[in-house]
């Protein structure tokens, strides 16, 4: 199984950072869909801070509960603690993903419930 940890060290917002073309350009060019199985691990012993890595059955069966929570880099925000935004940016950052959040959720619920914007 081939994965490519995003999440980690990366932070988008709606506004002031929103997720570009470009900030996938590295996923694609890994993932190599014209030919699978040319793929390439950017991660390895001398390269930790590569995203892309294969795991085999055995790997993920040995897992802890074994499940797909699956994670190597570290998350440089949590071992700095010292440089952590100001508080009324990480606020900030936290009722912009609630609101988009609470977006997505009313637009599910309008599928649900049959209705479009175009009715």
């Amino acid at each position: 199984m081939w994965i490519y940890d995003y999440r980690t060290n990366v932070h988008h917002t709606l506004k002031k950072n929103p997720m570009k073309y470009s900030d996938l350009e590295d996923f694609i060019k890994c993932y190599n869909p014209e030919n699978r199985h040319s793929r390439k691990e950017t991660w390895n012993g001398e390269s930790p801070e590569g995203r892309f890595r294969k795991f085999s059955y055995d790997e993920i069966i040995a897992r802890d509960k074994t499940n797909l929570d699956i994670f190597w880099l570290k998350d440089k925000s949590l071992a700095d603690l010292d440089n952590l935004p100001d508080p009324d940016i990480l606020a900030n950052e936290i009722i912009e993903n609630m609101e988009a959040s609470l977006a997505s959720f009313k637009e599910i619920m309008l599928t649900i419930n049959g209705e479009n914007e175009s009715d």
